[in-house]
């Protein structure tokens, strides 16, 4: 890989509106080329309503937009209504923002790294659209695709939390096909802790990320270097480390 394609990035998720988690946030953002945040920002079980839990958050993500690149993808807490086919969909986290945010639908080139953010979606016409999207954002042969997306995949244990899994095979089927580099996902908190369970997996050529939720000022969090083709998760008394083989730039012919 070439040095164009350098992005040193920051996952999280399921942030379930701890303001001191968003504080936190918001003060390292500025270290990093990127911050990834795979969905759930919002908590439905507060008892703070959604539509104010939006207004605060969004500020939140106003600052971080205003010191790097931010990725936000919806989670299932994050939904606020039904869209246009009548389907919920996170209405808020798909308008225009200012700054360098990349939201729900969006795809973006940061650093020669190609991002595609998907929305959670509630049933099949909102299924298709995440199809559309994936088909349409597809970039040239040997670019970084990096896919964000709430669910992980069926197939690996990313899925557990320790006494069932939660597959989402949609989600496998097109891993399967497009054979993205990474796939940032969150919403199974328990998953890296679980038995059974782990914070990264492969399917095929991809690999794919859940660095799970605990109730911490500090999230579990992951970083992903894409130059150094590595991944570091830090599970707050836990700390591993993977090499990205599918980022590895190839060696130089004898």
């Amino acid at each position: 890989m070439s040095n164009a394609h350098r992005v040193r990035l920051l996952l999280t998720s399921d942030l379930h509106y701890r303001l001191p988690t968003f504080d936190w946030l918001a003060g390292v953002a500025g270290q990093f080329d990127a911050v990834a945040v795979a969905g759930d920002l919002l908590n439905v079980a507060s008892p703070v309503p959604v539509d104010c839990q939006i207004v605060v958050v969004d500020a939140y993500l106003d600052r971080i937009a205003a010191t790097t690149t931010l990725l936000v993808a919806s989670g299932n807490h994050d939904l606020d209504g039904p869209g246009e086919h009548g389907e919920q969909v996170a209405a808020w986290l798909r308008r225009p923002r200012p700054g360098t945010a990349i939201t729900d639908g969006q795809s973006a080139d940061v650093d020669g790294v190609r991002f595609t953010v998907c929305p959670w979606w509630d049933g099949p016409l909102t299924r298709d659209e995440v199809d559309r999207q994936l088909r349409a954002a597809a970039p040239p042969a040997g670019q970084p695709w990096i896919w964000l997306y709430h669910a992980p995949p069926a197939g690996t244990p990313l899925c557990r939390d320790g006494h069932r899994s939660f597959p989402d095979h949609e989600l496998a089927t097109w891993i399967e096909e497009m054979q993205p580099h990474l796939v940032l996902c969150g919403h199974i908190h328990q998953a890296p802790w679980a038995e059974g369970g782990s914070w990264h997996a492969t399917l095929g050529r991809t690999s794919v990320f859940n660095a799970g939720n605990l109730h911490s000022r500090v999230p579990p969090h992951i970083i992903v270097d894409t130059r150094e083709a590595s991944a570091e998760w830090n599970g707050l008394d836990d700390w591993q480390s993977v090499t990205l083989t599918g980022l590895r730039a190839p060696e130089p012919s004898a």
